[in-house]
């Protein structure tokens, strides 16, 4: 079931890529997601929440499919407008063990949401992305310090790793067997980044993960 919100704010925060926030109708456990729809009936899609659990507001991070059903009309989204959104759902939910939280894109919403809730101790996140402006986020993040990893494949600068994330965590050293890893993002990076850290020893139950299509 779908129920209407009131958009509060639709901000552009990379080049094709939004920001949105609107009205907290239920609870949440950051890294849970909601479904949005322009319409009680029509066309909906997942998100995984961006903003923490005891936030006034809830926030989606999105970008703009061409020619998409939804969208492209989410980005025009101004105050006041209704969009339609879900009780929040969803098990990829963060737990007190020490984590890697490894992100590519807009994956990084739920490990925003974490991060706004409290829960970035003992955590280190790797974010990977195609330029400099693809680190959502980042002036939030840039406090957990050595812990905040930017991996980009198309550009360089100061603190970043110039490569695939995947390459990135080849050539360190893993922690031990307790250690668990959530992954969000394109199929490509959680099969791959899985199948690494898995042929390095990871055991499977370690690995929780989340594909954003």
């Amino acid at each position: 079931m779908l129920y209407p919100c009131t958009v509060l704010k639709n901000e552009s925060v990379a080049p094709g890529v939004h920001l949105i926030s609107f009205e907290k109708l239920f609870t949440f456990n950051a890294g849970q997601m909601v479904s949005i729809s322009m319409s009680k009936n029509g066309p909906k899609r997942l998100y995984s929440i961006a903003s923490g659990d005891s936030e006034s507001i809830l926030s989606v991070i999105f970008d703009i499919k061409p020619g998409g059903a939804l969208t492209p009309v989410l980005a025009m989204l101004k105050p006041d407008d209704v969009i339609f959104c879900s009780k929040p759902q969803g098990s990829f939910t963060e737990s007190v063990e020490p984590a890697f939280w490894i992100a590519s894109g807009t994956g990084i919403a739920p490990f925003r949401s974490m991060f706004r809730s409290g829960l970035s101790n003992n955590k280190t996140l790797i974010h990977g992305g195609r330029f400099l402006h693809s680190f959502y986020f980042q002036n939030e993040f840039i406090i957990m310090k050595n812990n905040y990893i930017r991996c980009c494949t198309q550009e360089t600068g100061p603190g970043i790793f110039e490569g695939r994330l995947t390459r990135y965590l080849s050539e360190i050293s893993l922690p031990g067997p307790d250690f668990k890893y959530y992954l969000c993002g394109s199929a490509e990076m959680v099969v791959d980044t899985r199948d690494l850290i898995i042929s390095r020893g990871v055991p499977f139950k370690n690995i929780i993960s989340e594909i954003y299509f």
